[in-house]
């Protein structure tokens, strides 16, 4: 499987698989935003553990797709996979300040960033938006990094890894979509509405894919603070928003058991393919 899919990728240039890898990650938002056709109420319980899967995943694959091959990249120098995740942890920090969200569960009176006018649907949209672009831009580094392997097997194997961490993020980003259209159907949205916001969430990823794909392209000395870069921005997002979101309802030993499963997935996932 994992050669087919390389060879089917390996036709087209670095920018186009990073397109066609985050297209896959907002297709499954989608399909968690989708959900919403079928019930108007999914069980917290369940949720909780999927967004602790997302956890999972976004760890494991910080380190096993971003992490690792950035300190490979470097000779096994730390500086650049120091100063690019500290880089990214940092830079989110800034985006959690100013841009106006609001995490699941809350009321709109303790929405975060700047103060806004925005309704509370656009808060959540917002939310998610926010996890997004350190998904997006992962993946597109990932396959911007084959491109500058210094051979034809370490590029194949970088590729099939980006190929890994779009599959793992397309996993966790089901409940990322359900999680936004959920709670707008139950305050009277309605249906289609729900999904339209829901979906939108993912949007940003095939922007962010498409955008750290040409910069690494760009300016190649900065392959390896990119990937660290990333790992960083989407290890801010599961300790600020994720974790926090999955522990909150009291299911928070189901909500470890799914971290634990997420980043099991995405280990086995970038091991068997990358």
């Amino acid at each position: 499987m994992q050669e087919q899919l390389g060879d089917f990728l390996g036709q087209y240039h670095v920018v186009l698989q990073a397109l066609f890898g985050t297209l896959f990650t907002w297709f499954v938002t989608a399909a968690g935003a989708a959900m919403v056709f079928f019930t108007a109420r999914f069980n917290q319980k369940l949720l909780d553990g999927m967004l602790g899967l997302s956890a999972g995943v976004m760890i494991a694959a910080s380190y096993w797709s971003l992490l690792a091959p950035a300190i490979e990249m470097s000779d096994g120098a730390w500086f650049p996979a120091a100063a690019g995740f500290l880089a990214g942890g940092f830079c989110l920090y800034l985006v959690d300040k100013i841009l106006p969200h609001l995490h699941l569960g809350l009321d709109i009176s303790e929405a975060e960033g700047v103060k806004t006018s925005w309704q509370r649907s656009v808060l959540l949209v917002s939310a998610i938006t926010l996890h997004n672009i350190p998904e997006g831009l992962a993946v597109g580094v990932a396959f911007g990094a084959a491109a500058n392997a210094a051979t034809p097997e370490l590029a194949r194997s970088l590729m099939l890894g980006g190929i890994a961490l779009a599959i793992g993020i397309g996993i966790q980003n089901f409940p990322e979509g359900l999680a936004v259209s959920m709670p707008l159907r139950r305050e009277g949205m309605g249906r289609f509405k729900a999904f339209m916001y829901g979906q939108a969430s993912g949007m940003v990823e095939p922007m962010a894919g498409v955008l750290g794909a040409w910069a690494v392209l760009a300016m190649t000395p900065i392959l390896p603070y990119a990937l660290a870069f990333a790992a960083g921005a989407m290890i801010f997002v599961v300790v600020e928003e994720l974790v926090p979101e999955s522990q909150r309802n009291g299911y928070g030993d189901f909500a470890t058991a799914g971290t634990l499963m997420g980043f099991t997935i995405m280990m086995v996932l970038d091991v068997a393919l990358g």
